[in-house]
C-alpha cells in the first residue's frame, strides 16, 4: 500500500531508501504552505517555482497541465471540461476550481501547494477562497514577480533556440558562439512565435488588465509579497525566502 508520501517504500531500491527516509524526515518538520505565484512571461516564476517545491516539500498545480490531466483521465470533472472545450467555450471556473480541487487532495499536496496560472480573475480568487475555507485552509502567500515590462521585452525578445535539441541562447545573456546559429550542429537558430516584441506586448496588456485587480485583492488581505523580479535568480529566491519566513 502506498504511505502518506504515495511512495510505497518496498518498491524502493536500497539504494534510494536512505534519500527518501531523508527527505520525508526533512519535509516532516516543513510548514504546510499555500502559494500562489504571479507574474508576467519571462518574470522567473518558472526558475523559482522547482526552488519554492523542492524546499518546502510542495506539488506545483499548473492549471492548463491539470486541465489536460484531467481530460486525459476521462475524470467526471475532466468529461464535463471536454464538453466545454468541444463547443469551443471557456472551462467555468467552478470546474477549474473543482479540479484544483481534486488535486489538492493527492498525498503529494499534503504540505501544501504552488498554484501557477490561476487564478486571473478577482471572481476566480473568491471561489478559490470558498473552495480551501471548506476545508479549513487559506492561501497563505501571493508571490508577485514584480518587473518592469522594458526589461522583460529585453529578456524575452533575445531569446532564440535550436528547434531539434531545444538549446537555448540569448542574444545578450548566453549568445551562441556564432550569432544566430547553434554552437553544437551549426544550425541557424530560431525564434518562437510568442517571442516577438508584438506578441508579447498584447500578452502584457492582457496579463495587467487581468492581474492588477487580483494583486489588489490580495493586498487587502495582507499577504502579497512583492519580489524585484529584474534582479539575479539567486537574489529573487533571497527575497523569496524572506517573504516565505514573515
Amino acid at each position: 500500500m502506498a504511505t502518506a508520501n504515495n511512495v510505497d517504500l518496498a518498491e524502493v531500491p536500497s539504494l534510494d531508501l536512505m534519500s527518501e527516509l531523508l527527505r520525508r524526515m526533512k519535509c516532516s518538520n516543513k510548514p504546510d504552505k499555500r502559494l500562489i505565484l504571479v507574474g508576467p512571461p519571462g518574470s522567473g516564476k518558472g526558475t523559482q517555482s522547482p526552488l519554492i517545491k523542492d524546499e518546502y516539500c510542495l506539488c506545483h498545480l499548473a492549471t492548463g497541465d491539470m486541465l489536460r490531466a484531467a481530460v486525459a483521465a476521462k475524470t467526471p470533472l475532466g468529461i464535463k471540461a471536454k464538453e466545454a472545450m468541444n463547443k469551443g467555450e471557456l472551462v467555468s471556473d467552478d470546474l477549474v476550481v473543482g479540479i484544483i480541487d481534486e488535486a489538492i487532495r493527492k498525498p503529494s499536496c499534503q504540505k501544501g501547494f504552488i498554484l501557477d496560472g490561476f487564478p486571473r480573475t478577482v471572481v476566480q480568487a473568491q471561489k478559490l477562497d470558498e473552495m480551501l475555507e471548506k476545508k479549513g485552509a487559506k492561501i497563505d502567500k501571493v508571490l508577485n514577480f514584480d518587473i518592469d515590462d522594458s526589461i522583460l521585452e529585453e529578456r524575452i525578445t533575445g531569446r532564440w533556440m535550436h528547434p531539434a535539441s531545444g538549446r537555448s541562447y540569448h542574444t545578450k545573456f548566453a549568445p551562441p558562439k556564432v550569432p544566430g546559429v547553434d554552437d553544437v550542429t551549426g544550425e541557424p537558430l530560431i525564434q518562437r512565435k510568442d517571442d516577438t516584441a508584438e506578441v508579447l506586448k498584447s500578452r502584457l496588456e492582457a496579463f495587467h488588465k487581468q492581474t492588477k485587480p487580483v494583486i489588489e485583492y490580495y493586498t487587502k488581505k495582507g499577504i502579497v509579497g512583492n519580489l524585484h523580479a529584474e534582479k539575479p535568480a539567486n537574489e529573487v529566491a533571497v527575497e523569496i525566502q524572506k517573504a516565505l519566513s514573515s
